[in-house]
């Protein structure tokens, strides 16, 4: 079909070239005759139109302009008809006449490295916000047992049985629980009636990377007057009370009872009071303290109405918000008599768990990565 246009084409173009020359000599003959006088009157003189001039010939004499090309007018229908077809040309900017081009203009050295910025940032890793994908550990440590019985009550009452007791129903409300979707898990340093040295319960606690420890234990004074629940901190520097003072140096003594001396056996204890960072523990756990505090004090009567400090060596983990609960004094009959409750108990436990769950409502578990 080209062939054939261009053919045609050619031809046309050919015979207006031989017409133009012939329209060329007639004009040069009429130059070289003489021109011949005739004496007209006025009237005589015909009327004559003006000549029009012949397309063929006065197109020399016309403006150079755009002249019209059939063959390239057929190879732009056939390119447009294709651009059409084409999706990604489709999209060209409304108004345009030209077809849109073949292919796109090589991107500046600019414009390359702003389209390679998006996949550079896509390479970074995200930090979590809320979410932290692990398991939260809460060390629960159930005060003395075995050969050392704790503090006994009016009754004969131990202490080492109904501080096991509470953790134990303490354990399953913390199992059942999570922490913005990450489940809670409860680890206790001791889970029968057997001795454990104070400085074993804090590298147990260590060694499964606890989140808190909670120390649990039931108060006792020479008079059976005294009552209340506590709870209580470490303190870098002295006691925040007398009381506070004796009640360290009581459960400090346990080791004593189990054969072990403190000073001498814990070295991590003693490096750990040198170290720093223990500043920060004991900021963390003064607000543990105060959240399980105000629950406690909802569901019995607190002997102190805030969080006293003291240098229990149970509570020196530099590295874990660490507090020690005194549950109710068992050397008062009556609050002995509750000690044995299961009723209590169990509202003790309730009150403990959510303290612990305003605890992480303020103060979110970091991100950990754990070997247990």
């Amino acid at each position: 079909e080209l062939t054939e246009l261009y053919l045609g084409t050619h031809a046309g173009l050919a015979s207006a070239k031989q017409k133009r020359e012939e329209a060329k000599k007639a004009r040069e003959q009429a130059e070289k005759s003489p021109p011949q006088t005739m004496v007209m009157k006025e009237k005589d003189k015909p009327r004559v139109s003006p000549p029009v001039a012949s397309p063929l010939a006065a197109s020399p004499a016309l403006p150079a302009g755009p002249q019209e090309d059939p063959l390239g007018d057929l190879i732009a229908q056939r390119t447009d008809k294709a651009s059409r077809s084409a999706p990604a040309l489709s999209a060209a900017a409304p108004g345009a006449s030209k077809p849109a081009p073949a292919f796109a203009p090589l991107p500046t050295p600019a414009a390359q490295q702003a389209i390679a910025a998006p996949s550079t940032r896509l390479l970074l890793p995200i930090a979590p916000v809320e979410r932290t994908d692990r398991l939260i550990i809460i060390a629960l440590d159930p005060g003395h047992g075995g050969e050392d019985p704790g503090a006994v009550g009016p009754a004969g009452t131990r202490e080492k049985d109904v501080v096991l007791q509470i953790a134990q129903r303490l354990r399953e409300r913390i199992n059942s629980s999570s922490v913005n979707g990450n489940p809670m898990r409860a680890y206790l340093t001791r889970d029968a009636d057997f001795f454990v040295p104070l400085h074993v319960r804090v590298q147990k606690a260590r060694r499964v990377q606890a989140d808190l420890f909670v120390s649990l234990h039931a108060d006792a004074f020479l008079t059976p007057t005294a009552r209340g629940a506590s709870v209580f901190a470490l303190s870098q520097g002295g006691a925040s009370s007398s009381a506070a003072r004796w009640m360290a140096d009581k459960e400090n003594s346990a080791d004593l009872i189990g054969g072990v001396n403190v000073k001498t056996q814990d070295v991590h204890v003693a490096r750990a009071m040198l170290d720093m960072s223990t500043t920060a523990q004991i900021n963390d756990s003064l607000n543990l303290g105060k959240a399980m505090l105000g629950e406690i004090g909802r569901v019995g009567k607190l002997h102190k109405g805030n969080v006293e400090q003291a240098g229990f060596a149970v509570l020196k983990a530099p590295d874990i918000p660490s507090v020690l609960v005194e549950t109710a004094f068992i050397s008062n009959p009556e609050e002995e008599q509750r000690l044995r409750s299961d009723d209590y108990q169990e509202r003790l436990a309730d009150a403990i768990m959510r303290g612990i769950e305003r605890y992480f409502g303020k103060n979110p578990p970091l991100a950990r990565n754990r070997t247990v």
